[in-house]
């Protein structure tokens, strides 16, 4: 008997211990995209979405670490094309600097893109992978809402056929468990 009311006591103690130190959340929310480069003359911005899991783990009182996976639609409208869709699995990794503790955060670092599907392959030899830098800000609502303002700058070439970087500002809302 005392050995079990020792492993629910640690159970609880580490359970507890890691709910302070380990999020997990979902986020959905819209993505305003664009071409932008020294070949990308001729684009307008897309209206796409992004979806899916975050994970914050907190390092110090007003610092984490916020790696999430998400599915991303990016890409252009073209005046001399159809519109032109990338859709990424995306992984960003950011530091959240808390200006105001667990409420205002100021979240930079850098994304890896994978790319899942185009709709220009017959047009352009598209690049399987995208390196970017993001930076915005984090506002938590309560202990579990939270909205996120990002942009999203690709510092890569989607395609080996021009210079054309991605361009995202992505607007978030997540839900926290």
């Amino acid at each position: 008997m005392k050995k079990s009311i020792l492993l629910f006591a640690i159970f609880f103690a580490f359970n507890n211990l890691n709910a302070q130190f380990l999020k997990f959340g979902l986020k959905a929310g819209a993505n305003f995209a664009n071409l932008t480069g020294t070949d990308a003359d001729g684009f307008d911005g897309l209206t796409s979405f992004h979806f899916g899991g975050v994970i914050e783990i907190k390092a110090l009182q007003n610092l984490s670490i916020q790696p999430e996976l998400l599915y991303s639609s990016q890409g252009a409208k073209s005046d001399s094309f159809d519109d032109i869709k990338f859709d990424y699995v995306t992984v960003p990794v950011l530091a959240k600097f808390y200006l105001i503790t667990d409420k205002l955060s100021l979240d930079v670092g850098p994304q890896f893109a994978f790319l899942i599907n185009d709709n220009v392959s017959n047009t352009f030899e598209t690049k399987s992978f995208d390196f970017a830098a993001c930076g915005g800000l984090g506002i938590n609502f309560s202990k579990n809402i939270f909205a996120q303002a990002r942009y999203v700058v690709g510092l890569t070439d989607t395609t080996k056929d021009a210079e054309v970087k991605n361009s995202v500002i992505q607007l978030s809302l997540g839900y926290r468990f």
